[in-house]
C-alpha cells in the first residue's frame, strides 16, 4: 500500500501518466447531446446553420403555443408513421441514437412491419459534412425502381439545427423520388402536425409530377364521379359512410390524406372539393389549394354537423338545394335515431393531441352529455371554426394548443363523471377516483361519421361513468400508498427527517435568490 499522500491505493496503476487532449469541435450549430427539449437553443443554432426560412414557415403553419417543446411523443413518430403505411415507401432517419431507437420501438410496437433506415452521425461527420454524404450515399443504395417508388429521408433535431441541407439530395434516383424534410422537436409542437409535414411535402412533389405531364392512375382507379378528397387519419369504416352520404349528391369519396400508396397522391389532387376532417393539415391545404381546390371544414359528425358538412359540401360543387336536401333526408333521421338510442348522461371534460377533439366533442354533446372543457394540442384554425363556434354556443370551453397543466386543471377543477384526455391526464384523473379513458386507443379507434359513429361512443362512455363506485373504491384502498413519503419501495415505515427537509428547502430558496440577483445584473 502506497503512503506518498493521503489517497489509499492498491498498485500502482494511480501513478500511471494522464494523456489529455484537446476537446473534440462542436457541431455547427448545435451540440450532439442537446434535443428536442432543448428549446430555444436548438432553434437558434438552426438559425445560425441558416435553417430561418424553414423554421419560419414552420412558425407559421405551426404556430408554438404556451410551451416552447413538445408535451406528447417525439413529433418525428407522426411523419414516421405516414411512410411506414405507405406502400412501396421506405424511410430513413437521421438524428441521435436515442431518438433513433425510440422512435423506431415505437414505431413497431404500433405494428409498422418493415425496416427503418438510419444514418448514424458523430461530431466530426456533423462539422465535417460528411453526414450529408453518407445519406446520399444511403439513398442510391435504396433507390432500387423495383422495390420502392420513393424514399422519404427525415431529419431529426441535431441534424437539423446542423443545418444538413437535405434539399440538395437528388429529386430522383434511378426513377424513384427522394423526399427530404426536417421534422424537429423544437419547430413541429406535436406529431400530428408532422404528419402534415410529410403529407404536404408529398402533395408537393406529386403536384408538380402531374403539372409536367401525364402520371399512372392509382391502383384502385379512377371514379366515374366527382370526389371529395378526405384530409386526416379515420376510422376504416368512415371513409365508407362519407361516401354513401355523397352518393345521393352524385359524388363519391376520394383518397384518403395521408395515402397508401404514392399514386393515391394524384386521385386526391383530382378531386372537385377537399374535406378538412382534422384541421390542421396546413401544409396539405396549401398544396390543395394551389392545385384550385375548395376546403371544406368539419365533418359529418352528429345531426347538426352532418347537416351542416352535406350543405358546404354542396356549395363548393355548386349543386343544387334538392340534391343537398336528398342526401340529408337520407340520413339525418337516421342519425337522430341512433343518437336516441344511445344517450349520454354525465359530466366529460375532453381532451387529446389527434385532431379529432372537436369532433367527438360535438358528438358526445349531441348524445346528451355535458361537455364543459374541450382541449386540444393542435392549433386553432379557420376549417375548425364552424366546430369551436358550435361547441361554445353548447357552452363548451374549447383550448386550442392546451397544454397538459390545462387539461389537468380542467378536470380536477370541474370534477367530470368521466375524463377523456392523454396518458398524464387520466392517470391524474384515476387517482382522484374519476373514471377516465384514453383518448387515442379508446376514443379515436371508433367510427365518428354518420349513424355509424352516432351511437358508437356510448357503450364505452356509460360503462367508464358506471364504475365510478370501483374508482373510488381503489382509491380508498390504495390511500396514501406510493406518493409522497411512501413513495418507492419500503419494508418498514420510511425514516422522515424534517431537519433535513428544512435543510433543503433553505439551499433551494438559497439558489432562487442567487438565480433572481443573476437575472437583475
Amino acid at each position: 500500500m502506497s503512503h506518498m499522500s493521503d489517497e489509499v491505493t492498491y498498485d500502482e496503476a494511480a501513478q500511471a501518466p494522464v494523456i489529455t487532449g484537446s476537446a473534440p469541435p462542436e457541431p455547427s450549430g448545435g451540440q450532439e447531446g442537446m434535443g428536442c427539449h432543448s428549446g430555444a437553443d436548438m432553434a437558434e443554432a438552426a438559425r445560425m446553420a441558416g435553417q430561418s426560412d424553414l423554421l419560419d414557415q414552420y412558425a407559421k403553419d405551426y404556430p408554438q403555443g404556451p410551451h416552447d417543446k413538445p408535451q406528447s411523443m417525439c413529433p418525428a413518430f407522426g411523419s414516421l408513421r405516414v411512410g411506414l403505411r405507405m406502400k412501396r415507401v421506405a424511410t430513413v432517419l437521421s438524428g441521435s441514437a436515442c431518438c433513433v431507437y425510440g422512435l423506431t420501438f415505437v414505431s413497431h410496437f404500433y405494428g409498422a412491419r418493415r425496416s427503418v433506415g438510419y444514418v448514424p452521425f458523430n461530431s466530426e461527420s456533423l462539422v465535417t459534412g460528411k453526414l450529408f454524404e453518407d445519406i446520399r450515399e444511403s439513398v442510391h443504395e435504396m433507390a432500387d425502381p423495383d422495390r420502392v417508388d420513393a424514399v422519404v429521408v427525415t431529419n431529426l433535431c441535431v441534424p437539423t439545427a446542423s443545418g444538413v441541407p437535405l434539399r440538395l439530395l437528388p429529386r430522383e434516383i434511378n426513377g424513384v423520388r427522394i423526399v427530404g424534410i426536417d421534422v424537429p422537436g423544437f419547430g413541429i409542437p406535436t406529431h400530428a402536425e408532422a404528419k402534415d409535414v410529410l403529407a404536404g411535402a408529398m402533395l408537393n412533389y406529386a403536384r408538380q409530377e402531374v403539372e409536367a405531364g401525364p402520371v399512372a392512375a392509382p391502383e384502385g382507379g379512377v371514379s366515374d364521379r366527382p370526389t371529395v378528397t378526405l384530409l386526416g387519419e379515420m376510422f376504416p369504416a368512415d371513409p365508407m359512410m362519407i361516401g354513401a352520404m355523397l352518393a345521393p349528391m352524385g359524388l363519391a369519396a376520394g383518397p384518403v390524406v395521408p395515402c397508401r400508396e404514392w399514386r393515391e397522391l394524384y386521385a386526391a389532387l383530382d378531386c372537385g372539393a377537399v374535406a378538412a376532417i382534422h384541421p390542421f393539415y396546413t401544409a396539405a391545404i396549401r398544396e390543395f389549394e394551389a392545385a384550385g381546390r375548395k376546403i371544406v371544414g368539419s365533418a359529418p359528425v352528429g345531426h347538426d354537423g352532418t347537416a351542416a358538412w352535406l350543405a358546404g359540401i354542396g356549395d363548393a360543387f355548386g349543386l343544387t338545394a334538392d340534391k343537398v336536401a336528398a342526401a340529408q333526408n337520407a340520413f339525418l333521421p337516421a342519425i337522430k335515431e341512433a343518437l336516441a338510442a344511445a344517450p349520454i348522461d354525465g359530466r366529460i371534460t375532453l381532451s387529446g393531441y389527434e385532431g379529432s377533439e372537436l369532433l367527438v366533442a360535438r358528438l358526445l354533446i349531441e348524445s346528451g352529455a355535458e361537455v364543459p372543457y374541450v382541449g386540444t394540442a393542435c392549433p386553432k384554425t379557420p376549417w375548425s371554426e364552424a366546430d369551436a363556434e358550435w361547441l361554445r354556443a353548447q357552452g363548451a370551453t374549447v383550448k386550442f394548443r392546451a397544454s397538459l397543466e390545462d387539461d389537468c386543471a380542467a378536470m380536477e377543477g370541474l370534477e367530470p363523471d368521466l375524463a377523456i384526455g392523454t396518458t398524464p391526464v387520466v392517470q391524474k384523473a384515476k387517482e382522484k377516483s374519476i373514471p377516465a379513458l384514453y383518448f387515442t386507443n379508446l376514443i379515436s379507434a371508433r367510427p365518428l361519421m354518420g349513424p355509424a359513429g352516432a351511437g358508437s361512443l356510448a357503450e364505452v362512455v356509460n360503462a367508464a361513468i358506471a364504475g365510478k363506485s370501483r374508482m373510488t373504491k381503489m382509491r380508498d384502498f390504495f390511500e396514501n400508498v406510493g406518493e409522497g413519503d411512501t413513495a418507492g419501495v419500503w419494508e418498514g415505515d420510511p425514516n422522515i427527517r424534517e431537519d433535513f427537509r428544512a435543510l433543503n428547502l433553505k439551499k433551494l430558496e438559497k439558489q432562487r435568490r442567487a438565480a433572481k440577483a443573476q437575472e437583475m445584473i
